[in-house]
């Protein structure tokens, strides 16, 4: 293949990741500071534009994850770009699926964990993400951490934008 031909998720902007999910079943002990994500998942397309504020400052995003296995939201190869405010307010017109979080950070033992707190259609859903060098990499298991969640769809950002306040008690109650 010709260098210049590359399908998406593939070439150098690409870079894997791989993160296990949790269900946060408490609060965890979060540092400080944290962000209020909107994240729009565009209809029909692997892209997701984010919109960051934290300390009255923004940040805008697009982002185009492509799974490696389709069926399985662990690892994804992903290229992120940085907007400027109108580039995003013109693909905002998109139609998207919503999402909006607050993330806060927790360390354990050195490992860093991503704590969303979802409010709107999902308020009461808890999620701790941790990017790892692989899926079998171990991990601390605080109090609060509670069951993983890693390879079920139901809890990949964008099937959680299409979900409803009526599919929460599903999703903090187990498998469907």
């Amino acid at each position: 293949m010709q260098e210049w031909r590359r399908s998406p998720g593939r070439g150098r902007y690409a870079r894997p990741e791989v993160e296990r999910r949790f269900i946060a079943t408490v609060a965890a002990p979060v540092a400080d500071s944290s962000w209020q994500i909107e994240d729009r998942y565009i209809d029909g397309t692997a892209l997701r534009l984010r919109r960051i504020t934290a300390n009255g400052e923004r940040v805008w995003k697009l982002t185009q994850k492509i799974r490696s296995d389709p069926g399985d939201p662990a690892t994804v190869a992903i290229t992120n770009m940085y907007l400027t405010r109108s580039e995003y307010d013109l693909l905002a017109a998109l139609r998207a699926a919503t999402l909006s979080k607050i993330r806060s950070v927790c360390v354990v033992d050195d490992i860093r964990f991503a704590i969303d707190v979802f409010d709107g259609e999902l308020t009461g859903l808890r999620l701790a993400e941790v990017e790892v060098p692989d899926l079998a990499a171990r991990l601390p298991r605080p109090v609060w951490l509670g069951r993983e969640v890693t390879h079920d769809d139901r809890y990949s950002g964008g099937r959680l934008a299409a979900s409803s306040a009526s599919d929460l008690s599903t999703l903090l109650g187990g498998p469907g």
